[in-house]
């Protein structure tokens, strides 16, 4: 069975949406979805207590699995972060982050569970982290499991090619 793409968007157009977002606590939502790589569930269930800026971390209480994980707060997310709870449920994000996505960038291939991926392939293609420490940010087990996240773009392979920066 071929396994299919999955479906990323850039640094660039994930700011094309932030910045067309009216809704203060949907522009955090999507900034923690990205740059935290977190899942929509984690993005709604997240209070004002499970943020520690002295040591700036968020705590996840029972992602996926019912596993807690501690992940750094976004630089990008620190202005925003008074605006959690965010106050609206799952699907409010998740048609939220569709309709931005298909109005300001034309795309309807966008869903919220895209942030995390593209969130993922930033870090790995960007920001150069290594696989191992993109796996502990999403809070995977396993590393196959990460390693479906990891998107390398046509353009990051040709530049790794040719050298081009």
């Amino acid at each position: 069975m071929p396994k299919k793409i999955p479906v990323t968007i850039s640094e660039e157009e994930l700011i094309k949406i932030i910045r067309s977002t009216k809704k203060k606590h949907h522009r955090i939502a999507f900034i923690l979805g990205f740059y935290g790589c977190m899942r929509v569930s984690e993005v709604v269930k997240l209070r004002q207590e499970d943020i520690d800026r002295g040591q700036r971390l968020i705590r996840i209480k029972e992602g996926k699995g019912k596993k807690d994980r501690n992940i750094p707060i976004p630089p990008q997310a620190v202005k925003g972060l008074s605006h959690i709870p965010v106050g609206c449920s799952v699907r409010a994000l998740q048609i939220s982050v569709k309709n931005y996505a298909k109005r300001v960038l034309g795309r309807e291939d966008v869903h919220f569970h895209t942030l995390r991926h593209s969130g993922a392939s930033f870090y790995l293609n960007k920001r150069k982290w290594s696989t191992r420490q993109v796996q502990v940010m999403l809070g995977h087990s396993r590393l196959e499991t990460t390693q479906i996240y990891l998107h390398v773009s046509p353009t990051d392979l040709i530049s790794a090619m040719w050298g081009d920066d």
